[in-house]
């Protein structure tokens, strides 16, 4: 039994968690990954087809992105204030790199195992190239696979992490006559740029299209959508260098980027506004708007330290496991549900059950995933040894 004294220390231990946490930067994790799982949860009702239904299609695609600029956000202020500092070198290009690693690889290459099993066991042939999912190239410039859908975001994470720090160390070779801080900011917009314009190359080239194959040539694959992070990271960038004006307008911004936002994702997808009617939208706009839009709302979001503890808990604890629930919730629990217990024939009572039983299962099997492997992986980024090599 936990004497008072240990259970005071947790009490601690879990106060100090929170308050190290920015809680409007976890509601919008939050979001993001209930958006995904809602999304996939469309295929419970395969034969239901309605505007209700159309908007459950973008949820999942929405959600992504929200993810994307957070992470571009985050990230950036981390390597302004690595590029920025005196001592910035290469030793702290690796280092940024691997505590990114052991945060998002060992998860990845397990349920990317777990889904070569399962594939194995229910009999489904496994892609030719599945070599390419251990290097993070299965969608690098080509259409992404079926197998293993959801993992369609993470290589463009990881080509982010490694692009721009790369960047900003290879450009000191140069000794421009430029701060330090005007070049971060030259070259994360040049990288905005590259990746807004191979977008335009996508549309030249890709003339008649439908939102199917868009899904998975353009939204889906790397060379496509690295600018998408780095929209976030910009924000960061203004959010340093420029934190009077990131503050004063933090309002008209959120207004701005909430009706942005919702025009985009409710009313387009509602008015049947799709691709075969406006494909230079669709190809070369719509995405960037669509993080641009985000990008607006982080003034606010970002200022939202904590809230009553009866929200606190359960939006930081779903931030906290929502990239093991990213992981699992479709190619694993939704797979193997439909596997054992098809819907074909159930009552509408019965799927809402259904569908019920797939939140539950999805909650808890992210939050064992997260406890009993995530986490501890994550945390040997901070062992001993690894610290003072970089040190």
């Amino acid at each position: 039994m936990k004497n008072p004294h240990d259970k005071k220390n947790d009490e601690i231990r879990m106060k100090i968690d929170y308050e190290k946490r920015i809680f409007g930067l976890d509601i919008m994790r939050a979001i993001a990954i209930l958006l995904v799982v809602c999304s996939h949860s469309a295929w419970i009702f395969p034969q239901t087809k309605n505007v209700f239904t159309d908007l459950m299609s973008v949820a999942g695609l929405v959600g992504v992105e929200v993810f994307f600029v957070l992470s571009g956000f985050l990230i950036g202020r981390l390597i302004y204030k690595l590029f920025t500092s005196p001592s910035f070198g290469f030793r702290d290009v690796t280092y940024f790199w691997i505590r990114r690693w052991f945060r998002t690889l060992p998860n990845y290459y397990l349920i990317l195992l777990f889904n070569v099993l399962l594939a194995i066991y229910l009999g489904t042939v496994l892609p030719e190239n599945l070599w390419q999912y251990v290097f993070f190239i299965q969608n690098f410039a080509w259409e992404m696979p079926l197998f293993f859908g959801e993992s369609w975001s993470l290589p463009i994470e990881e080509f982010a992490y490694i692009l721009g720090p790369l960047l900003l160390y290879l450009v000191l070779f140069l000794n421009l006559k430029i701060s330090k801080s005007k070049l971060f900011l030259i070259i994360t917009s040049c990288i905005v740029l590259i990746f807004f314009l191979t977008k335009i190359g996508y549309y030249f080239n890709h003339l008649q299209t439908n939102m199917i194959f868009w899904n998975v040539n353009l939204k889906a694959v790397t060379i496509y959508r690295i600018d998408a992070i780095y929209y976030g990271v910009l924000a960061a960038y203004v959010a340093i260098t420029k934190e009077d004006f990131w503050l004063r307008y933090k309002y008209l911004f959120f207004v701005i980027g909430a009706l942005v936002f919702l025009g985009l994702n409710f009313i387009v997808p509602a008015k049947q506004l799709f691709i075969e009617s406006y494909p230079f939208f669709w190809n070369v706009l719509y995405l960037p708007i669509n993080s641009l839009a985000i990008v607006f709302t982080l003034p606010v979001l970002s200022q939202i330290k904590s809230a009553p503890k009866f929200i606190l808990v359960p939006v930081t604890v779903i931030s906290l496991i929502s990239y093991s629930m990213y992981l699992i919730h479709y190619s694993v629990v939704m797979q193997l549900l439909k596997h054992f217990f098809p819907t074909e024939g159930l009552s509408t009572n019965m799927l809402f059950i259904y569908l019920i039983a797939y939140f539950v299962i999805t909650t808890v099997g992210s939050y064992l995933l997260y406890v009993v492997f995530e986490k501890p992986m994550t945390n040997l980024r901070n062992h001993k040894k690894i610290k003072n090599h970089f040190k």
